[in-house]
């Protein structure tokens, strides 16, 4: 068993989003992968997708997320799943900050862009 303080893990940015690694590879895990993330107002992630299913709770804020062509609009207290491999869109569409909690079937998570090249992310996944 393994305690972590989610307030002394290691944070990392891309344009938009501070995100942590919850846990994941880097705790042995392969099978699940679990992070944190702070969409700023008119952030977004890039359009992408992963060889995994996910699973996202919006825990404040809201917008949209963008999914095999669809929009769909969300709130807080909601979770959005995304299917393996579907390209999709997280953007926020509030006036304020948008916490998210990011569960993935697998550890580490790749990301790729939509043209299948992969996404180089600033955090151990």
């Amino acid at each position: 068993m393994t305690i972590l303080k989610n307030a002394e893990l290691p944070r990392a940015a891309l344009p938009g989003i501070e995100h942590v690694t919850l846990a994941g590879s880097q705790n042995g895990l392969k099978h699940l992968s679990v992070w944190s993330q702070h969409i700023e107002p008119g952030g977004a992630t890039p359009p992408h997708r992963h060889d995994c299913e996910e699973v996202v709770l919006i825990r404040s804020g809201s917008g949209e997320l963008h999914l095999g062509g669809e929009v769909h609009q969300f709130n807080a207290d909601t979770t959005l799943v995304v299917p393996r491999n579907a390209e999709h869109q997280i953007i926020n569409t509030g006036v304020g900050s948008m916490e998210l909690v990011g569960i993935f079937s697998t550890s580490p998570v790749e990301v790729f862009l939509p043209d299948g090249q992969a996404i180089e992310l600033p955090w151990v996944s």
